[in-house]
């Protein structure tokens, strides 16, 4: 019993490394890494394996639920491959303008005729959607006044495709005196999305710029660095009253009626008090 028992394991781990060996094979022989709104090829490539030639091979590619659309057919014949041969299949496909960077999987099923019996079998090529963050950087600023107290406030849009994650931005004090953190974290900035970050500041001079280090994380959990300078534009204090950007103090003005105001008490007090003695005077005089 326990030889009729090794024996039949045998025979059937054969028979698994027979079908193993015979049999048509799939493989993607390009690069697969598409970018979003490119139009690109797949090119495949269907082996026999088997011992005797197979006819009648259909391979197709199933792109439901998929940002990926066939521009021509999703689905290639040929009449016969002979044994221990392979023939090629091309397909040409574009990819969805939206589509999220990613990797994804095509699924295909081929059909075949071997020994005049049909077969199918199915699997999956595997592509990649690839895109980079597309950064771009705007700054703004309230009080640009020279010796005041303001703020600079950097606006980051990503018009790429897939996020920059991790980002953070390094400030470098050029022309101001950074009263906030010089290092700010931001996170991610999805793509066709922006984020701001801003600092308070001390303009020291009338050209500064906004030197800074932005760093980030790509589709490919690469580490990237950006150097900013960008010049900002601050006022002297009588250009900034001119141009409306800073009202004109008024303490003087109210310093001055104050002071008015106590003189002419001052004055009113002496005139009056002159008054009082002079009709005292008179009375006097007219008692004598």
């Amino acid at each position: 019993m326990k030889t009729y028992t090794k024996i039949l394991t045998l025979l059937i781990a054969f028979m698994l490394c027979l079908n193993l060996a015979s049999a048509l094979t799939v493989r993607s022989t390009s690069d697969n890494t598409f970018k979003p709104g490119q139009e690109s090829q797949i090119n495949v490539e269907v082996e026999n394996n088997f011992a005797d030639d197979v006819k009648n091979v259909v391979i197709s590619l199933n792109f439901k639920e998929l940002p990926l659309i066939p521009t021509r057919s999703s689905e290639k014949s040929i009449d016969q491959i002979d044994n221990d041969d392979s023939e090629p299949f091309s397909f040409l496909i574009k990819v969805s303008q939206d589509a999220k960077p990613g990797d994804y999987e095509i699924p295909y099923t081929l059909k075949y005729n071997f020994n005049n019996s049909d077969k199918t079998s199915s699997g999956t090529i595997g592509v990649r959607i690839f895109s980079q963050p597309d950064l771009t950087f705007s700054l703004s600023t309230e009080t640009p006044v020279i010796g005041s107290k303001g703020k600079i406030e950097l606006k980051i849009v990503n018009k790429g495709f897939s996020d920059a994650r991790f980002l953070s931005v390094n400030a470098i004090s050029n022309g101001f005196t950074l009263l906030s953190e010089s290092n700010s974290y931001i996170g991610t900035v999805s793509s066709d999305d922006f984020e701001t970050v801003s600092f308070d500041v001390i303009f020291n001079n009338q050209f500064p710029t906004f030197d800074a280090i932005v760093e980030y994380t790509d589709f490919n959990n690469q580490k990237v660095s950006k150097s900013l300078s960008i010049p900002i534009e601050v006022y002297s204090v009588e250009k900034a009253q001119q141009l409306g950007i800073i009202q004109k103090s008024n303490v003087p003005f109210y310093v001055g009626i104050v002071v008015l105001l106590i003189v002419i008490w001052i004055v009113w007090k002496a005139i009056a008090k002159r008054m009082r003695l002079r009709k005292s005077m008179q009375k006097m005089q007219e008692m004598k």
